[in-house]
């Protein structure tokens, strides 16, 4: 494929970067094919390492598409690392925002000059204990039914190993190998013209993310579960837990209290027998 609009900045942070992923990490990359040789399109990337948009971002250079990665705001103001994701056209999110559909504007714009947006829709690393990918937010959907464009479910492996979850330290050796699948455009034109409510974003999102995971399942030779990982919904069973024990404290707390109050009672009443007959 042609390399296209890589620019001065983003050739520098290729030659920055390439070596030590080239030194840290073999490669198994998959699916090139399934990415558009021009036109704006959207990737839709599971997400578990803090390593894997970087080994991600190799692979999808070497596509010769570029990505433009979406992320906070706050990030583009930190130095040397702000000014390179302000050159290299990466993507601020102002999450401060109250209207869901600017907070993408920037996207929907890329794409519409046809730039290659990545999104990771899980919004955050993996909390699947599997890893598996969980639960997506709604943007890429959104973006993808306002413009129409291609979506390519992107799959990806071997990063977490190097880097694992949440991890301070790299596993260097062995020698890690990073696995990348990308499949072919996700079907949403049945989303396509309708109003884009909250249970429609919803939908698309699960058919990107069902791709997503059908990718990782081919990577893996595993099965993923079949209900994906909901951090919402396991935070609501965590403060339901949190709730119960609490309850169940209280209600501990408050029967000790009476049989104390029961034993006082009845060594009260003792006293006053003992004393009776004493007389």
């Amino acid at each position: 494929m042609p390399r296209r609009r890589i620019g001065f900045w983003y050739r520098l942070a290729a030659v920055i970067c390439k070596p030590p992923l080239v030194v840290l990490i073999k490669r198994d990359w998959r699916g090139m094919e399934n990415i558009p040789a021009a036109g704006g399109f959207i990737t839709a990337v599971n997400h578990n390492s803090h390593a894997d948009p970087f080994a991600y971002a190799h692979y999808q250079y070497n596509s010769g598409r570029v990505p433009r990665f979406l992320a906070k705001s706050g990030l583009f103001k930190k130095g040397f690392s702000g000014l390179m994701m302000r050159n290299t056209g990466q993507i601020p999110v102002y999450r401060e925002t109250t209207d869901a559909l600017s907070a993408f504007r920037a996207a929907i714009d890329a794409v519409e000059r046809g730039e290659c947006v990545v999104f990771y829709p899980e919004g955050t690393i993996t909390r699947d204990p599997d890893q598996w990918p969980m639960t997506g937010k709604t943007g890429a959907a959104r973006v993808a039914l306002q413009t129409k464009c291609p979506v390519i479910p992107v799959a990806q492996w071997g990063a977490n190993e190097l880097l694992p979850p949440y991890a301070k330290k790299p596993n260097i050796l062995p020698r890690k190998t990073h696995h990348v699948l990308a499949g072919p455009p996700v079907d949403l034109t049945r989303f396509y013209d309708k109003e884009m409510s909250p249970d429609l974003l919803r939908e698309a999102t699960e058919v990107i993310m069902a791709a997503v995971t059908r990718q990782l399942e081919e990577l893996r030779g595993a099965k993923a579960p079949k209900t994906p990982y909901d951090p919402r919904q396991e935070r609501i069973e965590q403060r339901r837990r949190t709730a119960a024990e609490e309850a169940q404290d209280a209600l501990d707390a408050q029967a000790a209290a009476h049989e104390a109050a029961a034993a006082a009672e009845a060594v009260q009443a003792r006293e006053v027998q003992e004393e009776g007959q004493g007389k």
